[in-house]
This record gives structure tokens, C-alpha cells and sequence, in this order.
């Protein structure tokens, strides 16, 4: 992560840290439970594998809806922007859709796990030749929120995102089969 994201999660973090408490005293305001959410996140991400070896930040925005306490399903859209080396060069974007399964540990924290599908558009531009893949390809992550206030919600989780180039495609030149991508993001969630 750049020193933009490490300073943007080192803000959201403290800001945890002192919210948190009263946020836990809030006994009398009940959390609502289910409904439809919207949220959006910034973070980063290290991409990694062969060419593809950078770090980078991204942004996302996601509508959902939660069954319960414990489980509810979430739609995405993720740009990664640019990364790469010098001679190749890749741009990722796409949605995600998602099986979220949250544990409550209190009434207003909590942690969570997700696995979902990400439906990706990967732009590479290699060795004077351009390709953009089309797939979907499964995802997995882990997060930690907590309530603000009785609609909104703060939470940091991590991804992990995997695509995959045909290399074939580029005379044999590109030495791996597509980047990883491990994320790390906060972001805030407001549920209606």
C-alpha cells in the first residue's frame, strides 16, 4: 500500500478505536437487523505474479441485503485501476456477487466471512499487443465492522482475487498465467 492508503487506514482505524466504546454503550438503540444496504470502500491492493508485481489503490461500491443478524447477499463493483511493469500493463474492473455469514460478538461488532463469484474485464497490454479477458473467477474474504449509529456501519475487511490471461496470446513472452490480487479496504455501509 502507498503511503494515501496506509494514512487512510490509519485514520479509519483510530477513528475505530475511539468510537468504538460509545458506539458499544448504545444498549438503548436497537440495531435493525434486515434490509437493504448500501456501501462504498477505499483501499489498496498488492497484485502479484510475474509481470504483474505492484501495489495500487482501489475503490468499490456495493448494494446488498441482509437477511439476519447473520447471513446476507452482496453485489460489487471493484476498479483496481493500473498496474503492472514496464512491458506489460493491466487494468482490472468488475463485479462481484457474494454469500456473506457474519457473527455477531456484540450488538454493535461483529466479524464476517464472504465467498462470492467476481465477473472481471482485464485489460493487458503486452509487448506491443493488446488483450482483454472476460471470466469469472470465485473470491474469498474476511472482514470485522462495527455500528456508528443505528443505520451505519463501519467495517475493514480483506480479499483475495484471482484472474487469469491466456499467455499463448503474447508469443509466449508472459511468464504467468495472470495476477493475485490481496486487498485490503475500509469502508462504510448504510442500511435503509
Amino acid at each position: 500500500m502507498n503511503s494515501t492508503t496506509r494514512f487512510a487506514c490509519a485514520t479509519v482505524l483510530t477513528a475505530t478505536a475511539f468510537t468504538a466504546p460509545a458506539v458499544w454503550a448504545q444498549d438503548g438503540v436497537d440495531r435493525e437487523q434486515t434490509g437493504p444496504y448500501i456501501s462504498g470502500s477505499y483501499g489498496g491492493y498488492k497484485a502479484h505474479g510475474g509481470e504483474f508485481e505492484d501495489e495500487n489503490d482501489m475503490l468499490g461500491v456495493a448494494l446488498g441485503y441482509q437477511f439476519n443478524p447473520f447471513f446476507a447477499l452482496e453485489a460489487e463493483y471493484i476498479d483496481f485501476g493500473n498496474f503492472g511493469e514496464d512491458d506489460v500493463e493491466g487494468k482490472l474492473k468488475g463485479a462481484g456477487l457474494s454469500a456473506v455469514g457474519r457473527l455477531p460478538l456484540t450488538d454493535s461488532f461483529g466479524v464476517y466471512g464472504k465467498v462470492g463469484a467476481f465477473a472481471s474485464a482485464f485489460d493487458v497490454d503486452a509487448f506491443d499487443e493488446d488483450e482483454t479477458y472476460d471470466e469469472v473467477s470465485p473470491f474469498v474474504g474476511a472482514g470485522v465492522d462495527f455500528r456508528v449509529t443505528r443505520q451505519l456501519t463501519a467495517f475493514a475487511e480483506y480479499n483475495h482475487y484471482n484472474v487469469d490471461i491466456d499467455e499463448d496470446d503474447f508469443n509466449g513472452q508472459v511468464t504467468n498465467d495472470g495476477p493475485e490480487f490481496d486487498t485490503g479496504r475500509v469502508g462504510l455501509k448504510y442500511q435503509f
